[in-house]
């Protein structure tokens, strides 16, 4: 049976003397004794896990899910840690389990893809505007002060504050603030504008339009831009609808010609 594993306090209270039973450890070969060994050395420092994970508290995970996390980093950090180096087991595993904590967050929390000197900023702009809102009442702080606060530039402030709406995405089918008839935010997005499709096409035709007589010009800007229709265009100029028709007819087939001749 394994010796259990020594419950003498450590400088922090929730840091356990280990140390003989890591060296145990790492004379034992793979078997039963040296895994029960191994999960009673991640029973001891679990309540220091517990309490590096409620660091992370209000960062929009459950902090069940983030004492499961930071266990999984507790014990990489026991597989991992060499007592024959001489550093203290602590030492290691504060860095290990707060880095899997941190990994947690950029790689399953952050629904947009922010670069991590952004979510750096983000962080440091959090931190420095917590500390100003004890000291600051009836206001928040100014990106100006919480510059100062961060020692950051006002430009990297403003960036902090930008990934701090970046944390979540906001879903299209959600309905907008201060919204009362459903109104969502897909509503308010446009569309692909279909005049988009003929931009090439006029600009094809701009110089050939604009090199036919003074009269066959009118008769396709009438009809093609102003609406109207060949009777309407005939009344206007004074000339037959099916004399109309001919003119636009030609007008199209020989500014078509020229423009395919030139491509």
């Amino acid at each position: 049976m394994p010796t259990r594993v020594s419950p003498k306090p450590h400088p922090h209270d929730d840091a356990p003397d280990t140390a003989e039973a890591f060296r145990r450890l790492a004379a034992l070969p793979p078997g039963p004794e040296r895994d029960a060994l191994r999960e009673e050395i991640v029973e001891a420092w679990l309540p220091m896990a517990d309490r590096l994970a409620g660091r992370f508290r209000s960062r929009g995970e459950s902090f069940e899910d983030l004492r499961q996390v930071a266990a999984l980093g507790l014990v990489k950090a026991v597989d991992r840690y060499d007592p024959a180096l001489g550093n203290a087991f602590e030492s290691y595993a504060v860095p290990t389990i707060t880095g899997e904590i941190k990994r947690h967050f950029r790689d399953h929390m952050w629904t947009l893809h922010v670069p991590r000197r952004v979510q750096d900023l983000r962080n440091k702009v959090r931190f420095a505007s917590q500390d100003l809102s004890q000291t600051i009442s009836g206001r928040r702080p100014t990106v100006a002060e919480i510059a100062e606060r961060a020692d950051l530039s006002e430009e990297e402030v403003r960036t902090g504050q930008e990934a701090l709406e970046s944390f979540t995405a906001l879903s299209l089918d959600a309905e907008l603030p201060g919204s009362d008839d459903g109104y969502s935010l897909s509503d308010a997005l446009g569309a692909p504008d279909p005049a988009l499709d003929t931009v090439v096409d006029r600009e094809a035709v701009k110089e050939r339009i604009a090199a036919l007589p003074e009269r066959e010009r009118a008769i396709l800007y009438m009809r093609f831009f102003g609406d109207m229709t060949q009777s309407s265009i005939a009344e206007e100029l004074g000339i037959s609808q099916m004399h109309v028709s001919r003119l636009i007819s030609r007008c199209c087939g020989r500014v078509r010609e020229e423009v395919l001749g030139d491509a």
